[in-house]
């Protein structure tokens, strides 16, 4: 293994603990492509989360962009995911989704509404969905919405976690249109109705969460043997996080949810148990719900665009 992909695996195991518990039960080169998409997406993600400057941390992301379509760069981390995605012959649209969304990280202080909290989870992690079914070698696109309902469904599920994380950075993912508009400053310390607005409306967020789990672990059956069982860990994980949200009355503005090794160890078993016992949970051509993609059709990959 070269040193580049052992840093992208070791940024994996530092940063995305679900993630990286999840990687051992995908093949070696399977679990290589994905560390490395993990790093570049990790560093994107840095970019906005670290600014000290917005503007600047913008222009940044535009370089990003540019070298992402000219195939050239000076950055090792935009090297290599470069070179990843020549590798693959991986699109560029999801790519340049996933920056865009990532940037208005900079400039958006709370989402409007339930249309543009999809839209917003279908750029940063459905998106990546999309190049995990390159990364995996998946040959249908039929796999393609079921990829981006598991990517929004883990990023929902990261937004009912760091509801008081996200406020401290001055940022409201949940829409106003649930929570009659309350300031970050009012979600850090909420009155006790603002409490109650604020547990209803991670349960809401959770409950959506759910059918995006649903919808996305039914295309499992694209997935080639030597990655299914990876990603079906993977997403059980992360969604123990939200049963841990769940678990503390849905109150995550002063806490946030861990899923500890021996739990995740417990998901994980129980989960390829199921798998291995129903076989309902592996139906040969699902079908996908539009209904989920009513707020993105206009994004690539979608059951609109395919």
């Amino acid at each position: 293994m070269t040193p580049a992909k052992d840093q992208a695996l070791a940024v994996l195991k530092s940063h995305g603990r679900s993630f990286y518990f999840a990687s051992h039960l995908l093949a070696p080169e399977y679990r290589s492509r994905a560390a490395r998409l993990y790093a570049f997406c990790r560093y994107v993600d840095d970019v906005a989360d670290e600014a000290i400057v917005p503007d600047f941390a913008i222009q940044e992301l535009d370089c990003i962009k540019r070298s992402v379509q000219s195939g050239c760069s000076d950055n090792p981390c935009v090297i290599d995911m470069i070179a990843l995605m020549q590798e693959l012959a991986m699109p560029h649209a999801p790519v340049l989704f996933l920056i865009e969304g990532i940037q208005s990280d900079l400039t958006m202080q709370q989402i409007k509404d339930e249309t543009h909290l999809l839209r917003y989870a279908y750029q940063v992690a459905g998106t990546v969905g999309l190049m995990m079914c390159e990364l995996l070698d998946v040959q249908q696109k039929q796999a393609w919405p079921f990829a981006i309902d598991l990517g929004i469904a883990m990023q929902l599920t990261n937004i009912a976690r760091d509801v008081g994380q996200d406020a401290g950075l001055g940022r409201i993912y949940l829409p106003a249109t649930w929570l009659d508009s309350m300031t970050a400053q009012e979600i850090l310390s909420p009155s006790a109705q603002q409490a109650l607005s604020l547990q209803a409306s991670t349960k809401r967020l959770l409950a959506l969460a759910n059918d995006y789990y649903l919808s996305g672990l039914s295309g499992l059956i694209y997935l080639p043997p030597a990655a299914r069982y990876g990603i079906l860990v993977a997403a059980h994980v992360y969604s123990e996080i939200g049963q841990k949200v769940a678990q503390s009355g849905y109150r995550s503005w002063d806490r946030r949810a861990v899923v500890s090794q021996s739990r995740k160890a417990v998901c994980a078993a129980s989960a390829l148990m199921r798998y291995a016992l129903h076989p309902s949970l592996r139906q040969s051509n699902p079908r996908h719900d539009s209904a989920l993609h009513q707020h993105l059709q206009d994004c690539f990959g979608t059951d609109q665009t395919r």
